[in-house]
């Protein structure tokens, strides 16, 4: 049922973007031939308003088709209308789902609120602690860039500054405070058990939040909430203590004893993995959340979709640069995948609720943000095209166009295998714990 959910999520994520094209296109009188749900075989269609929609065998992805030559409505068809008529059909589709995504946020964010920039404690012999960063601080900059939420200090800590001393802002008491940091470094290939912990109001806890399937913790029998307690002979009662005991673990069996449904059970022997694990970085910094009125919430959901959106146009950069390996490159695959391993983790309704949306904002905007890249035949290459229309005054050539869709069509093909290969890959690892 989850996995059926996951599949749900994404194709919605899809059909949104169809969406866009074809509304628009009908709001300015261009005949839409076919808006289909689903590739391969049709199994059902019917005709109105001059569009085909039909439903096809596959359940994955969806299209809407424009050209088809037909005289009844030679004079409605895309190419008969100004470039501005064609360029608000083809960028309707990103733009939709970057304003679906902004609405999935804010409803997550009316269901489980939402994480601030304002820390919400600070513990010993942590970068943070080193640093001279307090309860209450709010991050400003990192690194010398603007930050919005979380999640960018992370992907400029991995992606930018790694391990090497960095300089932030934070507002203290009204004012803007200069820090420099210096981040812990994790090495690779390190041991792990297999889980993240919950955050509780911005308090990262001892209780465990997810289990990685097939992870060392699932093996040992570990469960969604139990309370880690004592890991061999150290007590523990919150997540850094954890974090701490782990950094000296090289690999050795540990035996953890855990609260679960308030009985004390174990100790449980369980052995760490080191499988693939890359070498990552940490500040340790832990934030508040909120639960904002509707206006916070509003502000909070336009806020982070032009950050993650954002986000994907720096992702983009930087794998052009190999500051991202290639294989951290995902498709529908990976994100139905990704969409699943979530939901599959969750507990309740609501949190299968705020999993999905807060999924769906995700790959939603990534799929915004690419079909505006200028790469053929994205939705940002015919964008260009028209606008050297515009400048020429005059369509370019059919066959020039022709060929420049052709051969980003087949880099595209390239690219869906590499992707598809990346996804699959991932999930055996993941399954088979290589």
């Amino acid at each position: 049922m989850k996995l059926l959910l996951a599949i749900l999520a994404f194709n919605l994520i899809v059909i949104i973007h169809e969406f866009g094209h074809f509304i628009v296109a009908k709001l300015q009188g261009i005949r839409v031939y076919e808006f289909s749900l689903f590739m391969g075989p049709k199994i059902f269609s019917f005709e109105r308003g001059g569009t085909m929609f039909s439903i096809r065998l596959i359940p994955m992805l969806a299209y809407v088709a424009f050209d088809k030559e037909d005289s009844l409505y030679e004079d409605k068809s895309l190419g008969s209308h100004p470039v501005s008529a064609r360029a608000a059909v083809i960028a309707a589709g990103p733009l939709f789902n970057i304003v679906s995504a902004a609405i999935a946020l804010a409803i997550m964010f009316s269901l489980a609120g939402y994480q601030t920039m304002e820390l919400s404690t600070v513990q010993k012999d942590t970068p943070a602690y080193e640093a001279g960063l307090k309860p209450g601080d709010r991050i400003v900059s990192f690194d010398h860039k603007r930050v919005y939420q979380p999640m960018e200090v992370d992907m400029f800590l991995y992606n930018v500054t790694k391990g090497s001393p960095v300089d932030m802002e934070v507002l203290r008491d009204g004012k803007i405070i200069p820090v420099k940091m210096t981040p812990r470094v994790i090495p690779e290939n390190r041991p792990l058990i297999g889980f993240t912990a919950k955050i509780i109001n911005g308090e990262p806890t001892n209780m465990i939040d997810n289990l990685e399937p097939g992870g060392p913790a699932d093996k040992a029998g570990l469960k969604v909430n139990d309370i880690i307690v004592k890991l061999d002979n150290t007590e523990i009662s919150n997540m850094q203590q954890i974090l701490n005991f782990m950094y000296k673990n090289t690999g050795e069996s540990i035996q953890v004893t855990v609260l679960r449904d308030g009985k004390r059970l174990g100790p449980i022997e369980i052995k760490p993995k080191r499988g693939r694990n890359p070498q990552m970085f940490s500040t340790e910094m832990y934030y508040t959340f909120k639960q904002g009125n509707p206006m916070e919430i509003l502000g909070q959901s336009v806020t982070r979709t032009y950050s993650f959106t954002r986000i994907g146009l720096y992702s983009f950069a930087w794998l052009v640069q190999g500051k991202v390996p290639l294989n951290q490159m995902t498709g529908a695959v990976g994100a139905v995948d990704a969409i699943n391993t979530v939901v599959q983790q969750s507990t309740s309704i609501k949190d299968v609720i705020v999993y999905l949306l807060f999924m769906s904002a995700l790959i939603s905007i990534g799929l915004g943000v690419t079909n505006l890249l200028p790469i053929p035949p994205a939705d940002g290459s015919k964008l260009v095209l028209l606008a050297v229309e515009a400048i020429r005054r005059k369509p370019i050539p059919q066959e020039k166009e022709a060929f420049i869709m052709m051969a980003g069509f087949v880099f595209m093909m390239v690219l869906f295998v590499f992707t598809l290969y990346n996804d699959i890959a991932r999930i055996i690892a993941r399954v088979f714990g290589g």
